[in-house]
């Protein structure tokens, strides 16, 4: 105990006099850190916070303890739905995504300028276009007008149209191939930068030190060097992945034929939006958030073996 009173005033005077000599930096950083703080902090303590109250947005919050996470896991049975639907298409979409973004990236990297350039903007315009629920909503229509029902009908395969965005039984399919279609957004483009900053000398330096073959060479050079680009892509993917939403409504409607495409955002967007129980959609989103922190270490710990 006495030695922690001993050292404590000389590492607070060692912090005080690391953050006076740092203070320019800090004062750059002061900007980014307040709306940070602001627009991303505050509002998640906020959430967390009136997750243990009934709030209505018309009457002062009331506290009430867990009874919001009780409910949901004891009598809120589309809740439920909503968490099984949201890990399935987390757990599919979510790897599956950003393994497909960094296939494409890596097979397009080997292309002249013009074709890698040409094939990124083929890749990533749906992203930005917001054409991709037309483009799916054209291919798998329920008639037979849609394009995949009528070739289905032209080889025998079918003789009615399948109602692909109706029937729970193929509504998931529909929507992860969606979603899988147009995950080439921003982590993708990362990967791109990140082949491209990658110095040709390493391949040679690891050549001369015994690397063979091309999968040695992604294993021990690309993948260590694209950490970063890694970590971002997987940040990006893990949040895309759990925070699915316009896809369903754009496609399956609101709510779903058999909530089989309601996921815990339609339902915290449900509560907050339509009903105005904030409380309880907070809680929503507290759950949400805490198994985005989970997936997001998880990936931590499978970047840092990569290249061992």
């Amino acid at each position: 105990m006495s030695n922690k009173a001993k050292t404590s005033p000389g590492r607070l005077a060692y912090v005080s006099k690391k953050l006076w000599h740092d203070r320019i930096s800090y004062a750059f950083l002061l900007p980014y850190a307040a709306v940070f703080i602001t627009f991303t902090v505050l509002p998640v303590l906020t959430s967390a916070f009136y997750s243990f109250t009934y709030n209505n947005i018309f009457e002062p919050a009331r506290w009430v303890g867990f009874e919001n996470y009780i409910r949901l896991f004891t009598r809120d049975d589309v809740f439920l739905t909503a968490l099984q639907n949201t890990l399935v298409f987390a757990i599919i979409t979510g790897p599956g995504g950003y393994i497909l973004s960094f296939v494409v990236a890596w097979l397009i990297n080997e292309l002249s300028p013009f074709l890698r350039t040409l094939f990124v903007l083929i890749f990533y315009s749906p992203t930005i276009a917001g054409s991709v629920y037309v483009i799916f909503g054209t291919l798998f229509s329920g008639d037979i007008y849609g394009y995949v029902n009528g070739a289905l009908i032209n080889f025998g395969f079918i003789t009615d149209p399948i109602e692909w965005l109706t029937d729970p039984q193929y509504i998931k399919v529909v929507i992860i191939l969606c979603v899988l279609w147009s995950s080439m957004g921003a982590g993708f483009l990362s990967f791109v930068a990140g082949f491209k900053n990658i110095d040709k000398q390493y391949y040679e330096a690891a050549s001369i030190d015994g690397l063979r073959n091309r999968w040695q060479e992604l294993w021990y050079v690309t993948l260590p060097m694209m950490k970063p680009q890694l970590m971002f892509g997987a940040v990006m993917s893990i949040t895309g992945a759990f925070s699915i939403h316009e896809v369903t409504v754009a496609l399956a409607g609101f709510p779903s034929t058999e909530y089989a495409a309601h996921t815990m955002v339609n339902h915290m967007w449900d509560y907050g939006y339509q009903r105005f129980e904030m409380g309880y959609a907070s809680a929503i989103a507290t759950i949400l958030f805490l198994l985005m922190l989970f997936s997001r270490r998880l990936i931590n710990i499978l970047l840092e073996r990569v290249g061992r």
